[in-house]
């Protein structure tokens, strides 16, 4: 029955994706004018006009989610309760105002003190985060409408190998110091630029943001949640709180039988299996590697600035002002024939040439320095992943990584201790 309910899940995503491509969008053109300013459409203001109830829904969706992973410990529930968030949250609230979106807006109002966060966005900032810090990472269960559309479509997720999936985990790191720099420096606000979703809850994208979205779903049948696990920026912040969690999903109510059923049921590579601490050759071993990588740090840290403040003039493209200025030198060299609604509209405005250049030098400077500050910040990433995996932790059951944790609850039905009456005692939850 659950694999029906999923697959017609998939099959009407799919028809809103096909559906949905057809939309155009038309304007009129502008009128220019002196003091013309192009339309700011990167930094936008979520719909405020039921900001009270998206918080009351919000919050009791992070609380029953919370009972379901906790209490219930019921997987269907979860499913359920995802289907629902998909729904108010992404379709009929058009995927705003939205948990992942709100950092931008955060970091915004840390970067300009005149820049004012509603509260609402605020709240659901702030909400799944103390959530995550509690109880885990619900929010992913089944609140977040982004990681709900992939769930539905999650119909055959396979296991990703682990080298690779280490690899790719970096990803969702480098993309929150690119979406915090992009806010800090003024480029605009990459998350909700570039969300592949939004299209589809809107009903309405570029062609190109339809076809991202749709290459996300197709892969998302195949892999469990690709944006949630390797791309979203938000996550990182949820896993750091999910570790530090005071309570938090396990994979059995009860003694761990070690059948290994949770370890290939999980399609997220969040379970820990059983380890022991090697002979004491293999520990002098470990020991001499640590001490290696910790003296290694300041280099990769160090070497990462470097890289990173190399690539700001490359970086300094995110920012629309900058777009303008090389565009308008290309027009002035005959390169291009052609004027943007860019361009037409500087050349129509009071502003001179020198101060475009001159606002320019100042953004790429910016740029720089914000760059060399996200290349450290990747460096001390790599090299505390790579502390992390040369420490060898003793375990004696199947344990779930509370940090990629998801809360997703897969793994309750496939425990065969589950299904046991004595297995009903759980010491560990809040009472």
């Amino acid at each position: 029955m659950m694999r029906c309910v999923r697959l017609v899940a998939a099959s009407s995503v799919f028809l809103i994706l096909t559906g949905t491509a057809a939309a155009e969008f038309r304007f009129p053109m502008p009128e220019f004018a002196s003091d013309y300013q192009p339309p700011q459409v990167h930094a936008p203001m979520p719909d405020l006009d039921n900001s009270a109830l998206d918080v009351a829904v919000l919050a009791g969706a992070l609380a029953v989610a919370a009972w379901l992973t906790l209490k219930a410990r019921s997987r269907r529930g979860l499913f359920l309760l995802a289907m629902f968030s998909l729904i108010y949250f992404g379709f009929w609230r058009k995927g705003c105002v939205c948990a992942v979106g709100s950092l931008q807006n955060t970091v915004a109002a840390v970067a300009d003190p005149t820049f004012e966060v509603p509260l609402v966005v605020l709240a659901f900032f702030v909400l799944p985060l103390a959530f995550a810090l509690f109880f885990g990472r619900v929010f992913c269960a089944s609140v977040c409408p982004l990681g709900a559309i992939q769930e539905m479509v999650a119909v055959r997720p396979a296991h990703v190998p682990k080298p690779i999936e280490q690899v790719l985990a970096l990803i969702p790191y480098l993309y929150l110091g690119l979406a915090v720099l992009s806010v800090a420096t003024g480029a605009g606000f990459l998350i909700c630029r570039y969300d592949p979703f939004v299209g589809f809850f809107r009903q309405g994208a570029s062609f190109n943001m339809l076809v991202l979205g749709g290459v996300f779903l197709i892969a998302g049948v195949f892999i469990g949640r690709p944006y949630c696990r390797f791309f979203c920026p938000y996550g990182v912040l949820l896993g750091w709180m999910s570790r530090f969690a005071k309570w938090h999903a396990s994979i059995t109510p009860g003694e761990c039988v070690q059948c290994r059923l949770c370890e290939e049921a999980c399609p997220y590579g969040a379970i820990h299996a059983p380890s022991t601490v090697g002979p004491p050759v293999e520990r002098r071993q470990g020991v001499r590697r640590l001490a290696a990588l910790l003296l290694a740090t300041p280099l990769i840290v160090g070497s990462s600035a470097w890289a990173g403040a190399m690539t700001g003039e490359m970086l300094a493209r995110l920012h629309p002002t900058v777009n303008l200025a090389e565009r308008f030198t290309q027009e002035e060299r005959g390169v291009f024939q052609d004027m943007t609604l860019d361009t037409e509209a500087f050349r129509s405005s009071k502003k001179s040439v020198p101060q475009l250049y001159a606002e320019v030098d100042e953004i790429r400077r910016q740029f720089r320095r914000g760059s060399a500050w996200l290349g450290a910040f990747f460096g001390i990433v790599v090299s505390a992943k790579l502390l992390g995996l040369s420490v060898v932790r003793r375990r004696g059951n199947y344990e779930p990584d509370r940090q990629a944790c998801l809360s997703c609850g897969r793994c309750f039905a496939y425990c065969p201790v589950e299904a046991e009456p004595k297995a009903s005692t759980r010491s560990d939850l809040p009472s």
